[in-house]
């Protein structure tokens, strides 16, 4: 996962905007407890996201209580307990941190202090949640395989992702899976995948790294793309939407659900907007300031 899954800030309530910070802080101790402190150094909002979903469709309430944390060690906040669910989402957090930088590496962007940094938190994935990590490990040698033979086709190239959240949904939701959710599972993954995809359109052109949309329809400046090929595009994304909401309208919910609806309905379509615009995404820091606020 690579950080797009986000809320539409100004359709978002304010109980919702504080339950997803209380998330937010709660995953970032919940990694520390799975994977140890440097790995929290990797949280994500997607994984955010995947809390905020699970917990309401598994029914696992959610306990805030006012805490301290190494950014606030003086005033207390509202924090998310660290439960067992957490934790494993923890992991998943670091494990797929750890492969991001692992295949930064193979690309040649780099990434090797990153790597070696949460190295160790990959070994506790590893020893304490070794199904978790072994639907990892299938993700990752799909992808490879898609890569090594560099298909073409958009749908292809995310399958590896849609198949690894779906196995995810499996995981978690265990005999409370459905269809609808590892629908909704499954056209998130999708819909990960190919934004990146999108997002780094231009620069894996100039690069020449894989990107199925640049072997699609060749590599242009992201402006005319989108003049020559944009309402392709956009009905590949349409349909990610379509399933999106089919499968959120079979899930069983057993608390609100305004803000898993506000992220999946309104910030997903957004981000998509905003990527195939070419717009720049908002400032990391910006972001974390409201969260951290």
């Amino acid at each position: 996962m690579f950080g797009y899954i986000r809320y539409d800030l100004p359709n978002l309530a304010i109980k919702d905007f504080l339950l997803y910070k209380a998330l937010y802080c709660g995953l970032c101790k919940s990694i520390g407890a799975a994977c140890g402190q440097r790995a929290r150094l990797s949280l994500t909002y997607d994984v955010t996201f995947l809390s905020a979903l699970l917990h309401n469709m598994t029914g696992t309430d959610v306990v805030i209580g006012r805490q301290n944390c190494f950014e606030h060690v003086i005033r207390k906040r509202p924090i998310a307990a660290v439960d067992e669910l957490t934790k494993e989402l923890g992991a998943l957090n670091t494990a797929l941190a750890y492969f991001k930088c692992d295949d930064d590496v193979r690309d040649g962007n780099g990434g090797r202090v990153k790597r070696a940094w949460f190295k160790k938190g990959w070994k506790c994935v590893k020893r304490d949640y070794p199904a978790l990590a072994a639907s990892i490990g299938e993700f990752v040698a799909g992808q490879a395989d898609v890569e090594k033979r560099r298909s073409p086709s958009p749908d292809e190239a995310a399958e590896p992702t849609a198949q690894l959240m779906k196995a995810l949904c499996a995981h978690f939701m265990k005999e409370q899976n459905s269809p609808a959710a590892e629908q909704l599972f499954y056209a998130v993954g999708k819909w990960v995948y190919l934004i990146d995809a999108l997002d780094d359109y231009e620069k894996d052109g100039k690069k020449k790294r894989y990107n199925p949309f640049v072997l699609a329809y060749g590599c242009m400046p992201r402006a005319e793309l989108m003049e020559r090929h944009g309402q392709d595009i956009a009905f590949l994304f349409d349909t990610l939407f379509y399933s999106m909401r089919e499968g959120l309208a079979g899930v069983k919910f057993h608390f609100n659900r305004d803000l898993t609806d506000n992220v999946i309905l309104r910030g997903i379509p957004l981000e998509t907007a905003r990527v195939m615009k070419g717009e720049p995404r908002k400032e990391v820091t910006a972001e974390l300031a409201e969260l951290r606020a």
